[in-house]
Formats: C-alpha cells, sequence, structure tokens
C-alpha cells in the first residue's frame, strides 16, 4: 500500500481508539513523505485530527520563502524567527491550507524549513515542541526493535497481535527496569540490554516458606537495585498490591543482591 493509502486507514482507527472531541483537534505529526494532497483533503474533512508535515526543500520552495520580506517574520529568542501565511496546493486550488516558515541562524547562516498545516496553530509550540516529539517512535524501534518488532513472521492477524502484545507488555517492564538502573544502562538497546543485564548475572533460585528467593551475584547498581526489589513482598503490600504471583500457584516473589 502507499502512504496515502495506508494513513487514512490509520487515522479513523485512531479516531476510534481516541475518539477526540470536535474542538479538541489533536495534532497529527508526520514527516515528507506524508506530504499529499489525498492526506491533506482526509485529514481536513473526515478527521478530528490536525496535521503539521514538513515541506521537502527544493530550490523553489527556498526561493519563495527567500522572497518572504523580513519584516513578516517574529524573533522568538536570538537566531530563530517565524511567520505563517496561507498555503494552496496546485491540484486543489480551492482550498486554503496554511504554511508554517520558519527561519533559523543569523546573517549569512540563514537557513528557512517551511511546514504544511491543516490549519494555524501557535507555531512555536508545534514546530519547538510537538514537532520533535515525532522522533520517540525512532528511539521507541531503535531501543526495542528485538523483542520482536524486527520482522513480521507471519501475517496471520491472530498471531502478529499476539506477538505485539508480548513485545509490548516486555517493553514495558524493560522500560521501568531502565528507568531505575538510570545512565549508562538507559540507553543502551535491548540486545544489549539483554546480553549485558539479564544473561549476564549469575544466580540461584530456592524457596523460602511460601516465597520463591532470587539471589544475583554482582549485579550492576546493586544498591540501587535492594531498595527497588529486596523485601519485594513489603513494598508490594505497602502499596496495597497482592505481593502472590497466580501463576507461582500463589508465591511471593523475592530478590537478594550479593
Amino acid at each position: 500500500m502507499t502512504v496515502s493509502q495506508l494513513v487514512p486507514r490509520l487515522l479513523q482507527l485512531s479516531g476510534r481508539i481516541l475518539n477526540p472531541s470536535a474542538e479538541s483537534k489533536p495534532l497529527v505529526v508526520a514527516d515528507n513523505e506524508h506530504l499529499s494532497q489525498e492526506i491533506l483533503e482526509f485529514v481536513s474533512a473526515q478527521t478530528p485530527f490536525d496535521i503539521l508535515i514538513p515541506m521537502s526543500r527544493t530550490k523553489s520552495l527556498d526561493a519563495s520563502l527567500k522572497a518572504i520580506p523580513q519584516g513578516n517574520f517574529q524573533s522568538h529568542w536570538a537566531g530563530y524567527a517565524t511567520t505563517h501565511r496561507p498555503y494552496q496546493l496546485q491540484r486543489s486550488p480551492g482550498t486554503d491550507y496554511c504554511q508554517l516558515v520558519q527561519r533559523s541562524g543569523e546573517g549569512k547562516d540563514v537557513v528557512y524549513n517551511a511546514f504544511l498545516a491543516t490549519r494555524y496553530r501557535n507555531e512555536v509550540d508545534d514546530l519547538c515542541i510537538h514537532f520533535p516529539q515525532r522522533w520517540h517512535i525512532e528511539e521507541f524501534f531503535n531501543a526495542y526493535q528485538d523483542l520482536g518488532w524486527k520482522r513480521a513472521g507471519t501475517m496471520n492477524f491472530n498471531i502478529r497481535i499476539g506477538q505485539m502484545s508480548m513485545a509490548l507488555l516486555a517493553q514495558a517492564v524493560c522500560d521501568q527496569f531502565r528507568k531505575r538502573l538510570g545512565e549508562p544502562f538507559a540507553s543502551w538497546d535491548s540486545a544489549h540490554f539483554a546480553s549485558a543485564i539479564f544473561r549476564g548475572i549469575d544466580g540461584d533460585i530456592r524457596v523460602a516458606d511460601n516465597t520463591i528467593i532470587v539471589t544475583l551475584y554482582n549485579p550492576p547498581a546493586p544498591d540501587l537495585l535492594k531498595t527497588h526489589y529486596e523485601n519485594l513482598p513489603k513494598i508490594l503490600e505497602h502499596e496495597n498490591v497482592d505481593p502472590r504471583i497466580p501463576w507461582l500457584f500463589g508465591y511471593k516473589l523475592d530478590f537478594r543482591f550479593k
């Protein structure tokens, strides 16, 4: 499927999941391969979203941006200014979109970039805060693709949903563990994390009364791990969480670090 065929389906699905109000108009941020008349018209007419897409830098676009009077730009801080203006696509001259233009640098080092939006919004928020957030999905796949996102394996829908669900559960647990360990562990990808942490620590398992005790030898940041995982049943009870694990026959789980 082409991008223009797939994106409307994804946005329809997102609309059913999020069910936003007509007034809220959540912003969809995209990359320049999504810049097409079909996508812009679909978002404007058939979704509760706004969309913001960067425009590819061409000679004609650069010339058009450089021709904008400098007085039209509003300076927000040293080396950064923005403006906006109505914009029409050649194939749909009857529809007005909004072109956001940012000017970066000073003097001879000025660089212009343009973005197309379905309507005007606060350009500083959209260009400086919201648009850069699209990179989080790239960070997600870079860090966690080895959990099962790297290849499909099968096109069976039910199997793929199960595989992706398990990958998301693993990602959620690993993300919590990364944040507790901190740097440099938090920036490792999943393959490095698994080999150095999950497969790289020696230990033993024993049972005492109704508790399974896992002892780990020479783990990373042991003092930090102790605060989160040693005496785990008591920590969970203090948080009003039942420490008994149903799929471990009701046993509790605890950790020791040496």
